[in-house]
């Protein structure tokens, strides 16, 4: 058991010093984030994708059991 716990540590000692994100790049992940979603919204309230998903809702409702 200890040999493999030493192992461990080794392992992680040697991988670097990066240890996380930095602010900076928090930042740039929550723009991109904030860009998608504002890109998915456009999408999705399309008149087109709007028109696609009503007429597949029908169809699936009205489905004889």
């Amino acid at each position: 058991m200890r040999i493999i716990w030493f192992r461990l540590r080794k392992a992680l000692r040697d991988r670097g010093g990066d240890t996380g994100m930095s602010t900076s790049e928090y930042a740039m992940g929550t723009i991109a984030a904030c860009a998608f979603a504002a890109v998915l919204y456009k999408v999705v309230t399309s008149d087109v994708v709007s028109t696609a998903l009503q007429s597949t809702i029908g169809k699936a409702l009205d489905v004889p059991f």
